[in-house]
């Protein structure tokens, strides 16, 4: 199977047996992948359903259903405080190659970054695509960038904390590290948050810490607020993968 293309589509595309290719596509298939009339390949929905499907024309026979086992047995939603520039756009591509459910932009006390509408659209597009590339079954959740109090709000609110855990990456202070915090109990639900440029605020830690998040260290050096989310997203992936 790997080493067929493979396009992301969108599930109301699948009809009846069917796939019904967009202009895009049939340019994508045709010209960029040279594929002719009859080759195969994969489409995904990003909702964890696969297809290996024919080329015919503007739409495209499916000849069966795919079992892709490439998700994590855990759920993670990673709190980000948007870092400077166009960094976030390397936080949305790496983490979803390593194996990210959800991503909650937020903006902290010390966050230089205040996005426009259109970034949230690139950001979806860039998850996508790497969803894509890194063969994942799912294409993770890019939710809309929220106040850092808002956003442990939300969490707060649609957790069963009976079976989920939350930590916040905190790069000064004497906290266990992330790897020695980390148990797996069936289908867990983990939630990560890491800082922006110069760190979360005293307040920001304490807000966290009364939201039922656990201060944790990623190490002993001071991580680029680009770098963390993907040393955070690994260390839970090297634990609950075997």
């Amino acid at each position: 199977m790997s080493q067929l293309q493979r396009i992301a589509i969108a599930p109301s595309q699948f009809q009846q047996g069917q796939i019904l290719l967009t202009k895009e596509q049939q340019h994508y298939l045709g010209r960029v992948l040279r594929l002719h009339e009859g080759d195969r390949f994969i489409a995904m929905d990003g909702k964890g359903k696969w297809w290996l499907a024919q080329l015919a024309g503007e739409q495209a026979q499916v000849l069966e259903a795919l079992l892709v086992e490439t998700e994590l047995p855990v759920s993670i939603t990673l709190m980000v405080a948007l870092p400077k520039g166009n960094g976030f756009d390397e936080v949305v591509r790496c983490c979803t190659e390593l194996g990210v459910t959800c991503i909650a932009p937020v903006l902290s006390d010390r966050t230089l970054l205040h996005p426009s509408p259109q970034k949230l659209e690139r950001w979806r597009r860039i998850a996508a695509e790497a969803a894509e590339q890194s063969e994942r079954s799912f294409v993770p959740t890019i939710l809309e960038p929220v106040a850092f109090n808002m956003g442990l709000s939300l969490v707060m609110n649609h957790l069963s904390f009976a079976n989920s855990q939350q930590y916040i990456c905190e790069a000064r202070g004497e906290f266990p590290h992330l790897k020695d915090c980390l148990h797996h109990k069936g289908q867990m639900t983990i939630v990560i948050a890491t800082g922006p440029e110069g760190g979360w605020t005293t307040q920001e830690i304490e807000n966290a810490k009364s939201a039922g998040f656990q201060p944790v260290s990623l190490g002993r050096r001071i991580l680029r607020a680009v770098t963390a989310p993907v040393v955070a997203l690994s260390l839970i992936t090297a634990s609950c993968e075997v």
